[in-house]
């Protein structure tokens, strides 16, 4: 354990103060910092919330150092949405973007990750490796055979994102059976480029730090991407086989047992 990660806990909140500093944290990133905004987003207070928040599993990192009192101590924040919940309360997040009858229909345990996001001052830092952990653990112990979510590229100018979109598209496009299809109403193709065309540089400098992590866990894209105005995103579809997060999760502890 380094100096820093003694400072970190990873856990699912029950305790009210880690809900609300999980907002306050989402609004900070998702509000302030890229603009969107919400139906049920709480300026005044400054919490980024929705309806689906009381139906989720918030996973939280927490910063001891860091006040609870002013509900600045959850530095990173997943909200875990399994499949059955979704099922009781009638559909998942991504539905609003998607058409996820390919996944539904796919009879495989199904988990949706959404509102992803981590403290500026935090990011690229361990905290982020131990939330990983913490994911790996909750599929694992959950049976949960695909993971999936929205990842969103800042702005809705499809062609400035004209090379990371396409080198998704290109090369890690989902197999058509269960391939999710990006709704008319905010469809943009993704194929703006050529194959042969692609800078690889270029698509991976333009390629959000959460996007290329799902990439390395062998990650695959829906058909199109989806503008989410409200937000000031451009979402794509994601999609991972947990058999590789679980051989990655393995590794890590392999490694750690050995030293």
């Amino acid at each position: 354990m380094t100096p820093e990660t003694s400072y970190f806990t990873t856990r699912l909140a029950t305790a009210e103060a880690d809900l609300l500093a999980a907002q306050r944290l989402r609004y900070r990133v998702f509000v302030q910092e890229l603009g969107g905004d919400g139906p049920m987003v709480d300026h005044q207070g400054r919490f980024e919330r929705d309806e689906f928040d009381p139906v989720v599993d918030h996973l939280v990192l927490v910063d001891s150092r860091r006040s609870r009192e002013a509900l600045d101590h959850v530095v990173g924040v997943y909200r875990l949405l399994p499949g059955e919940r979704a099922a009781d309360f009638g559909r998942f997040y991504c539905d609003s973007e998607y058409d996820l009858g390919p996944l539904r229909a796919s009879g495989r345990s199904l988990l949706e990750l959404g509102r992803s996001c981590v403290d500026p001052a935090y990011r690229g830092g361990s905290g982020m490796f131990l939330m990983w952990n913490a994911l790996a653990e909750y599929v694992l112990a959950r049976g949960i055979e695909i993971l999936f979510g929205v990842a969103s590229f800042h702005g809705t100018d499809v062609q400035a994102l004209a090379q990371p979109l396409s080198w998704l598209h290109h090369h890690h496009l989902a197999p058509a059976a269960i391939r999710p299809r990006a709704r008319p109403d905010g469809y943009r193709r993704m194929d703006l480029v050529p194959a042969e065309q692609l800078d690889r540089r270029a698509a991976m400098a333009g390629m959000p730090a959460l996007i290329k992590a799902y990439l390395r866990l062998g990650g695959m894209v829906g058909d199109g991407a989806w503008l989410d105005r409200a937000f000031n995103t451009t979402d794509v579809f994601l999609m991972v086989d947990t058999k590789a997060m679980s051989q990655k999760h393995r590794k890590f502890y392999e490694t750690r047992q050995g030293q």
